[in-house]
């Protein structure tokens, strides 16, 4: 597993892996990882599907109940094949866009 942090974004990636692997993965270093604002990578998924996307859903919802931005990014499904409350971008930058967006929000106390 890959991680790379940029100030309290940390970016989580991992190739060559099955995707139940990836989330076992990303379950055990979650501790070190929670107190930051998290994008997942899954661009070297080369299926994927929404129901795949909806795995992460129970950690992406304690995440974000933390007032963290949980963010997947992938080409492979649209924001538009998953649920509102899990959020799905097709590249880095719009994941980095979302939580800046949702920084904002939570400071307005929107």
């Amino acid at each position: 597993m890959i991680l790379d942090k940029e100030g309290n974004v940390t970016t989580v990636l991992q190739e060559n892996i099955s995707l139940n692997k990836f989330l076992s993965n990303l379950k055990e270093i979650y501790p070190k990882i929670k107190n930051d604002h998290i994008i997942v990578n899954l661009f070297s998924f080369s299926k994927l599907t929404s129901n795949d996307v909806l795995e992460f859903l129970e950690i992406s919802n304690a995440h974000r109940k933390t007032k963290k931005s949980f963010v997947l990014v992938t080409g492979k499904v649209s924001y538009d094949e998953v649920p509102d409350h899990i959020c799905v971008v097709p590249t880095i930058q719009e994941a980095k866009d979302i939580i800046e967006m949702e920084e904002i929000e939570r400071d307005l106390e929107l």
